[in-house]
């Protein structure tokens, strides 16, 4: 039998770190672990723990949420953990920074329950979500201001055309059932494509290949029709 996916949450008001425990350890399969009221807090009790998924707030005494993540999930971590920021601010610092700092996920606080749920569940299977509110701005926001990536861009990468038409799918926020319905391809077939991708260029995840898309202006050229 599977074990539940252990979560810890780190948030300095203890009204909001009570409300997503009620909410996580009412569903099956989820089970709060831990609760830390501040940065540092929250990164020993993530070493100790080793909970699958930290839900990390940004604004926190002692360490803030962004540093939280660097120092958990971030580049150069030899065993990183999986880290969902969730917060109330949609600033794209924020956004950013939580992304490039190695985040499986970013949501805000009124996103409500069934994206909580959601993000938890993502980030323990390897996957990641960024609210929906925010995806493509946050995204396209990345685009305007590249940063360095593995390889000279799409034209330069060792990436074939369908992968290509996955990334942008990815980079557009749907889902690997949306993209496998829009692509006519097999749902097993975009997690292998995915699989490559993250391979051949270095990245963790699907958070990170979308913010690769943006930033190396591979999302514009609409994806192909069926096969390939």
């Amino acid at each position: 039998m599977k074990s539940d996916i252990r979560v810890l949450i780190a948030d300095d008001q203890e009204m909001v770190r009570t409300g997503f425990a009620l909410i996580l350890d009412a569903q099956p399969g989820i089970e709060v672990v831990g609760e830390a009221g501040d940065g540092a807090q929250c990164v020993e009790l993530a070493r100790r723990l080793r909970p699958d998924v930290c839900l990390v707030d940004v604004r926190m005494p002692r360490l803030d949420g962004l540093e939280v993540t660097r120092l958990l999930a971030g580049p150069g971590v030899a065993d990183p953990l999986r880290v969902v920021i969730v917060t109330t601010f949609d600033q794209d610092d924020y956004l950013y920074g939580a992304l490039r700092g190695g985040a499986s996920g970013f949501l805000l606080k009124d996103a409500g329950p069934v994206l909580l749920v959601e993000a938890v569940r993502a980030a323990a299977r390897g996957d990641a979500l960024v609210s929906p509110a925010v995806t493509l701005r946050l995204l396209e926001r990345l685009g305007e201001h590249p940063a360095a990536a593995p390889g000279a861009g799409p034209g330069g990468l060792p990436v074939s055309e369908r992968e290509l038409d996955v990334v942008r799918l990815v980079a557009r926020g749907l889902t690997n059932q949306e993209i496998a319905d829009g692509l006519f391809i097999s749902l097993s077939t975009v997690k292998t494509h995915l699989v490559s991708v993250q391979s051949k260029l270095g990245l963790r995840n699907r958070v990170e290949i979308a913010a690769w898309a943006w930033e190396n202006r591979a999302v514009a050229a609409a994806p192909r029709g069926p096969v390939g």
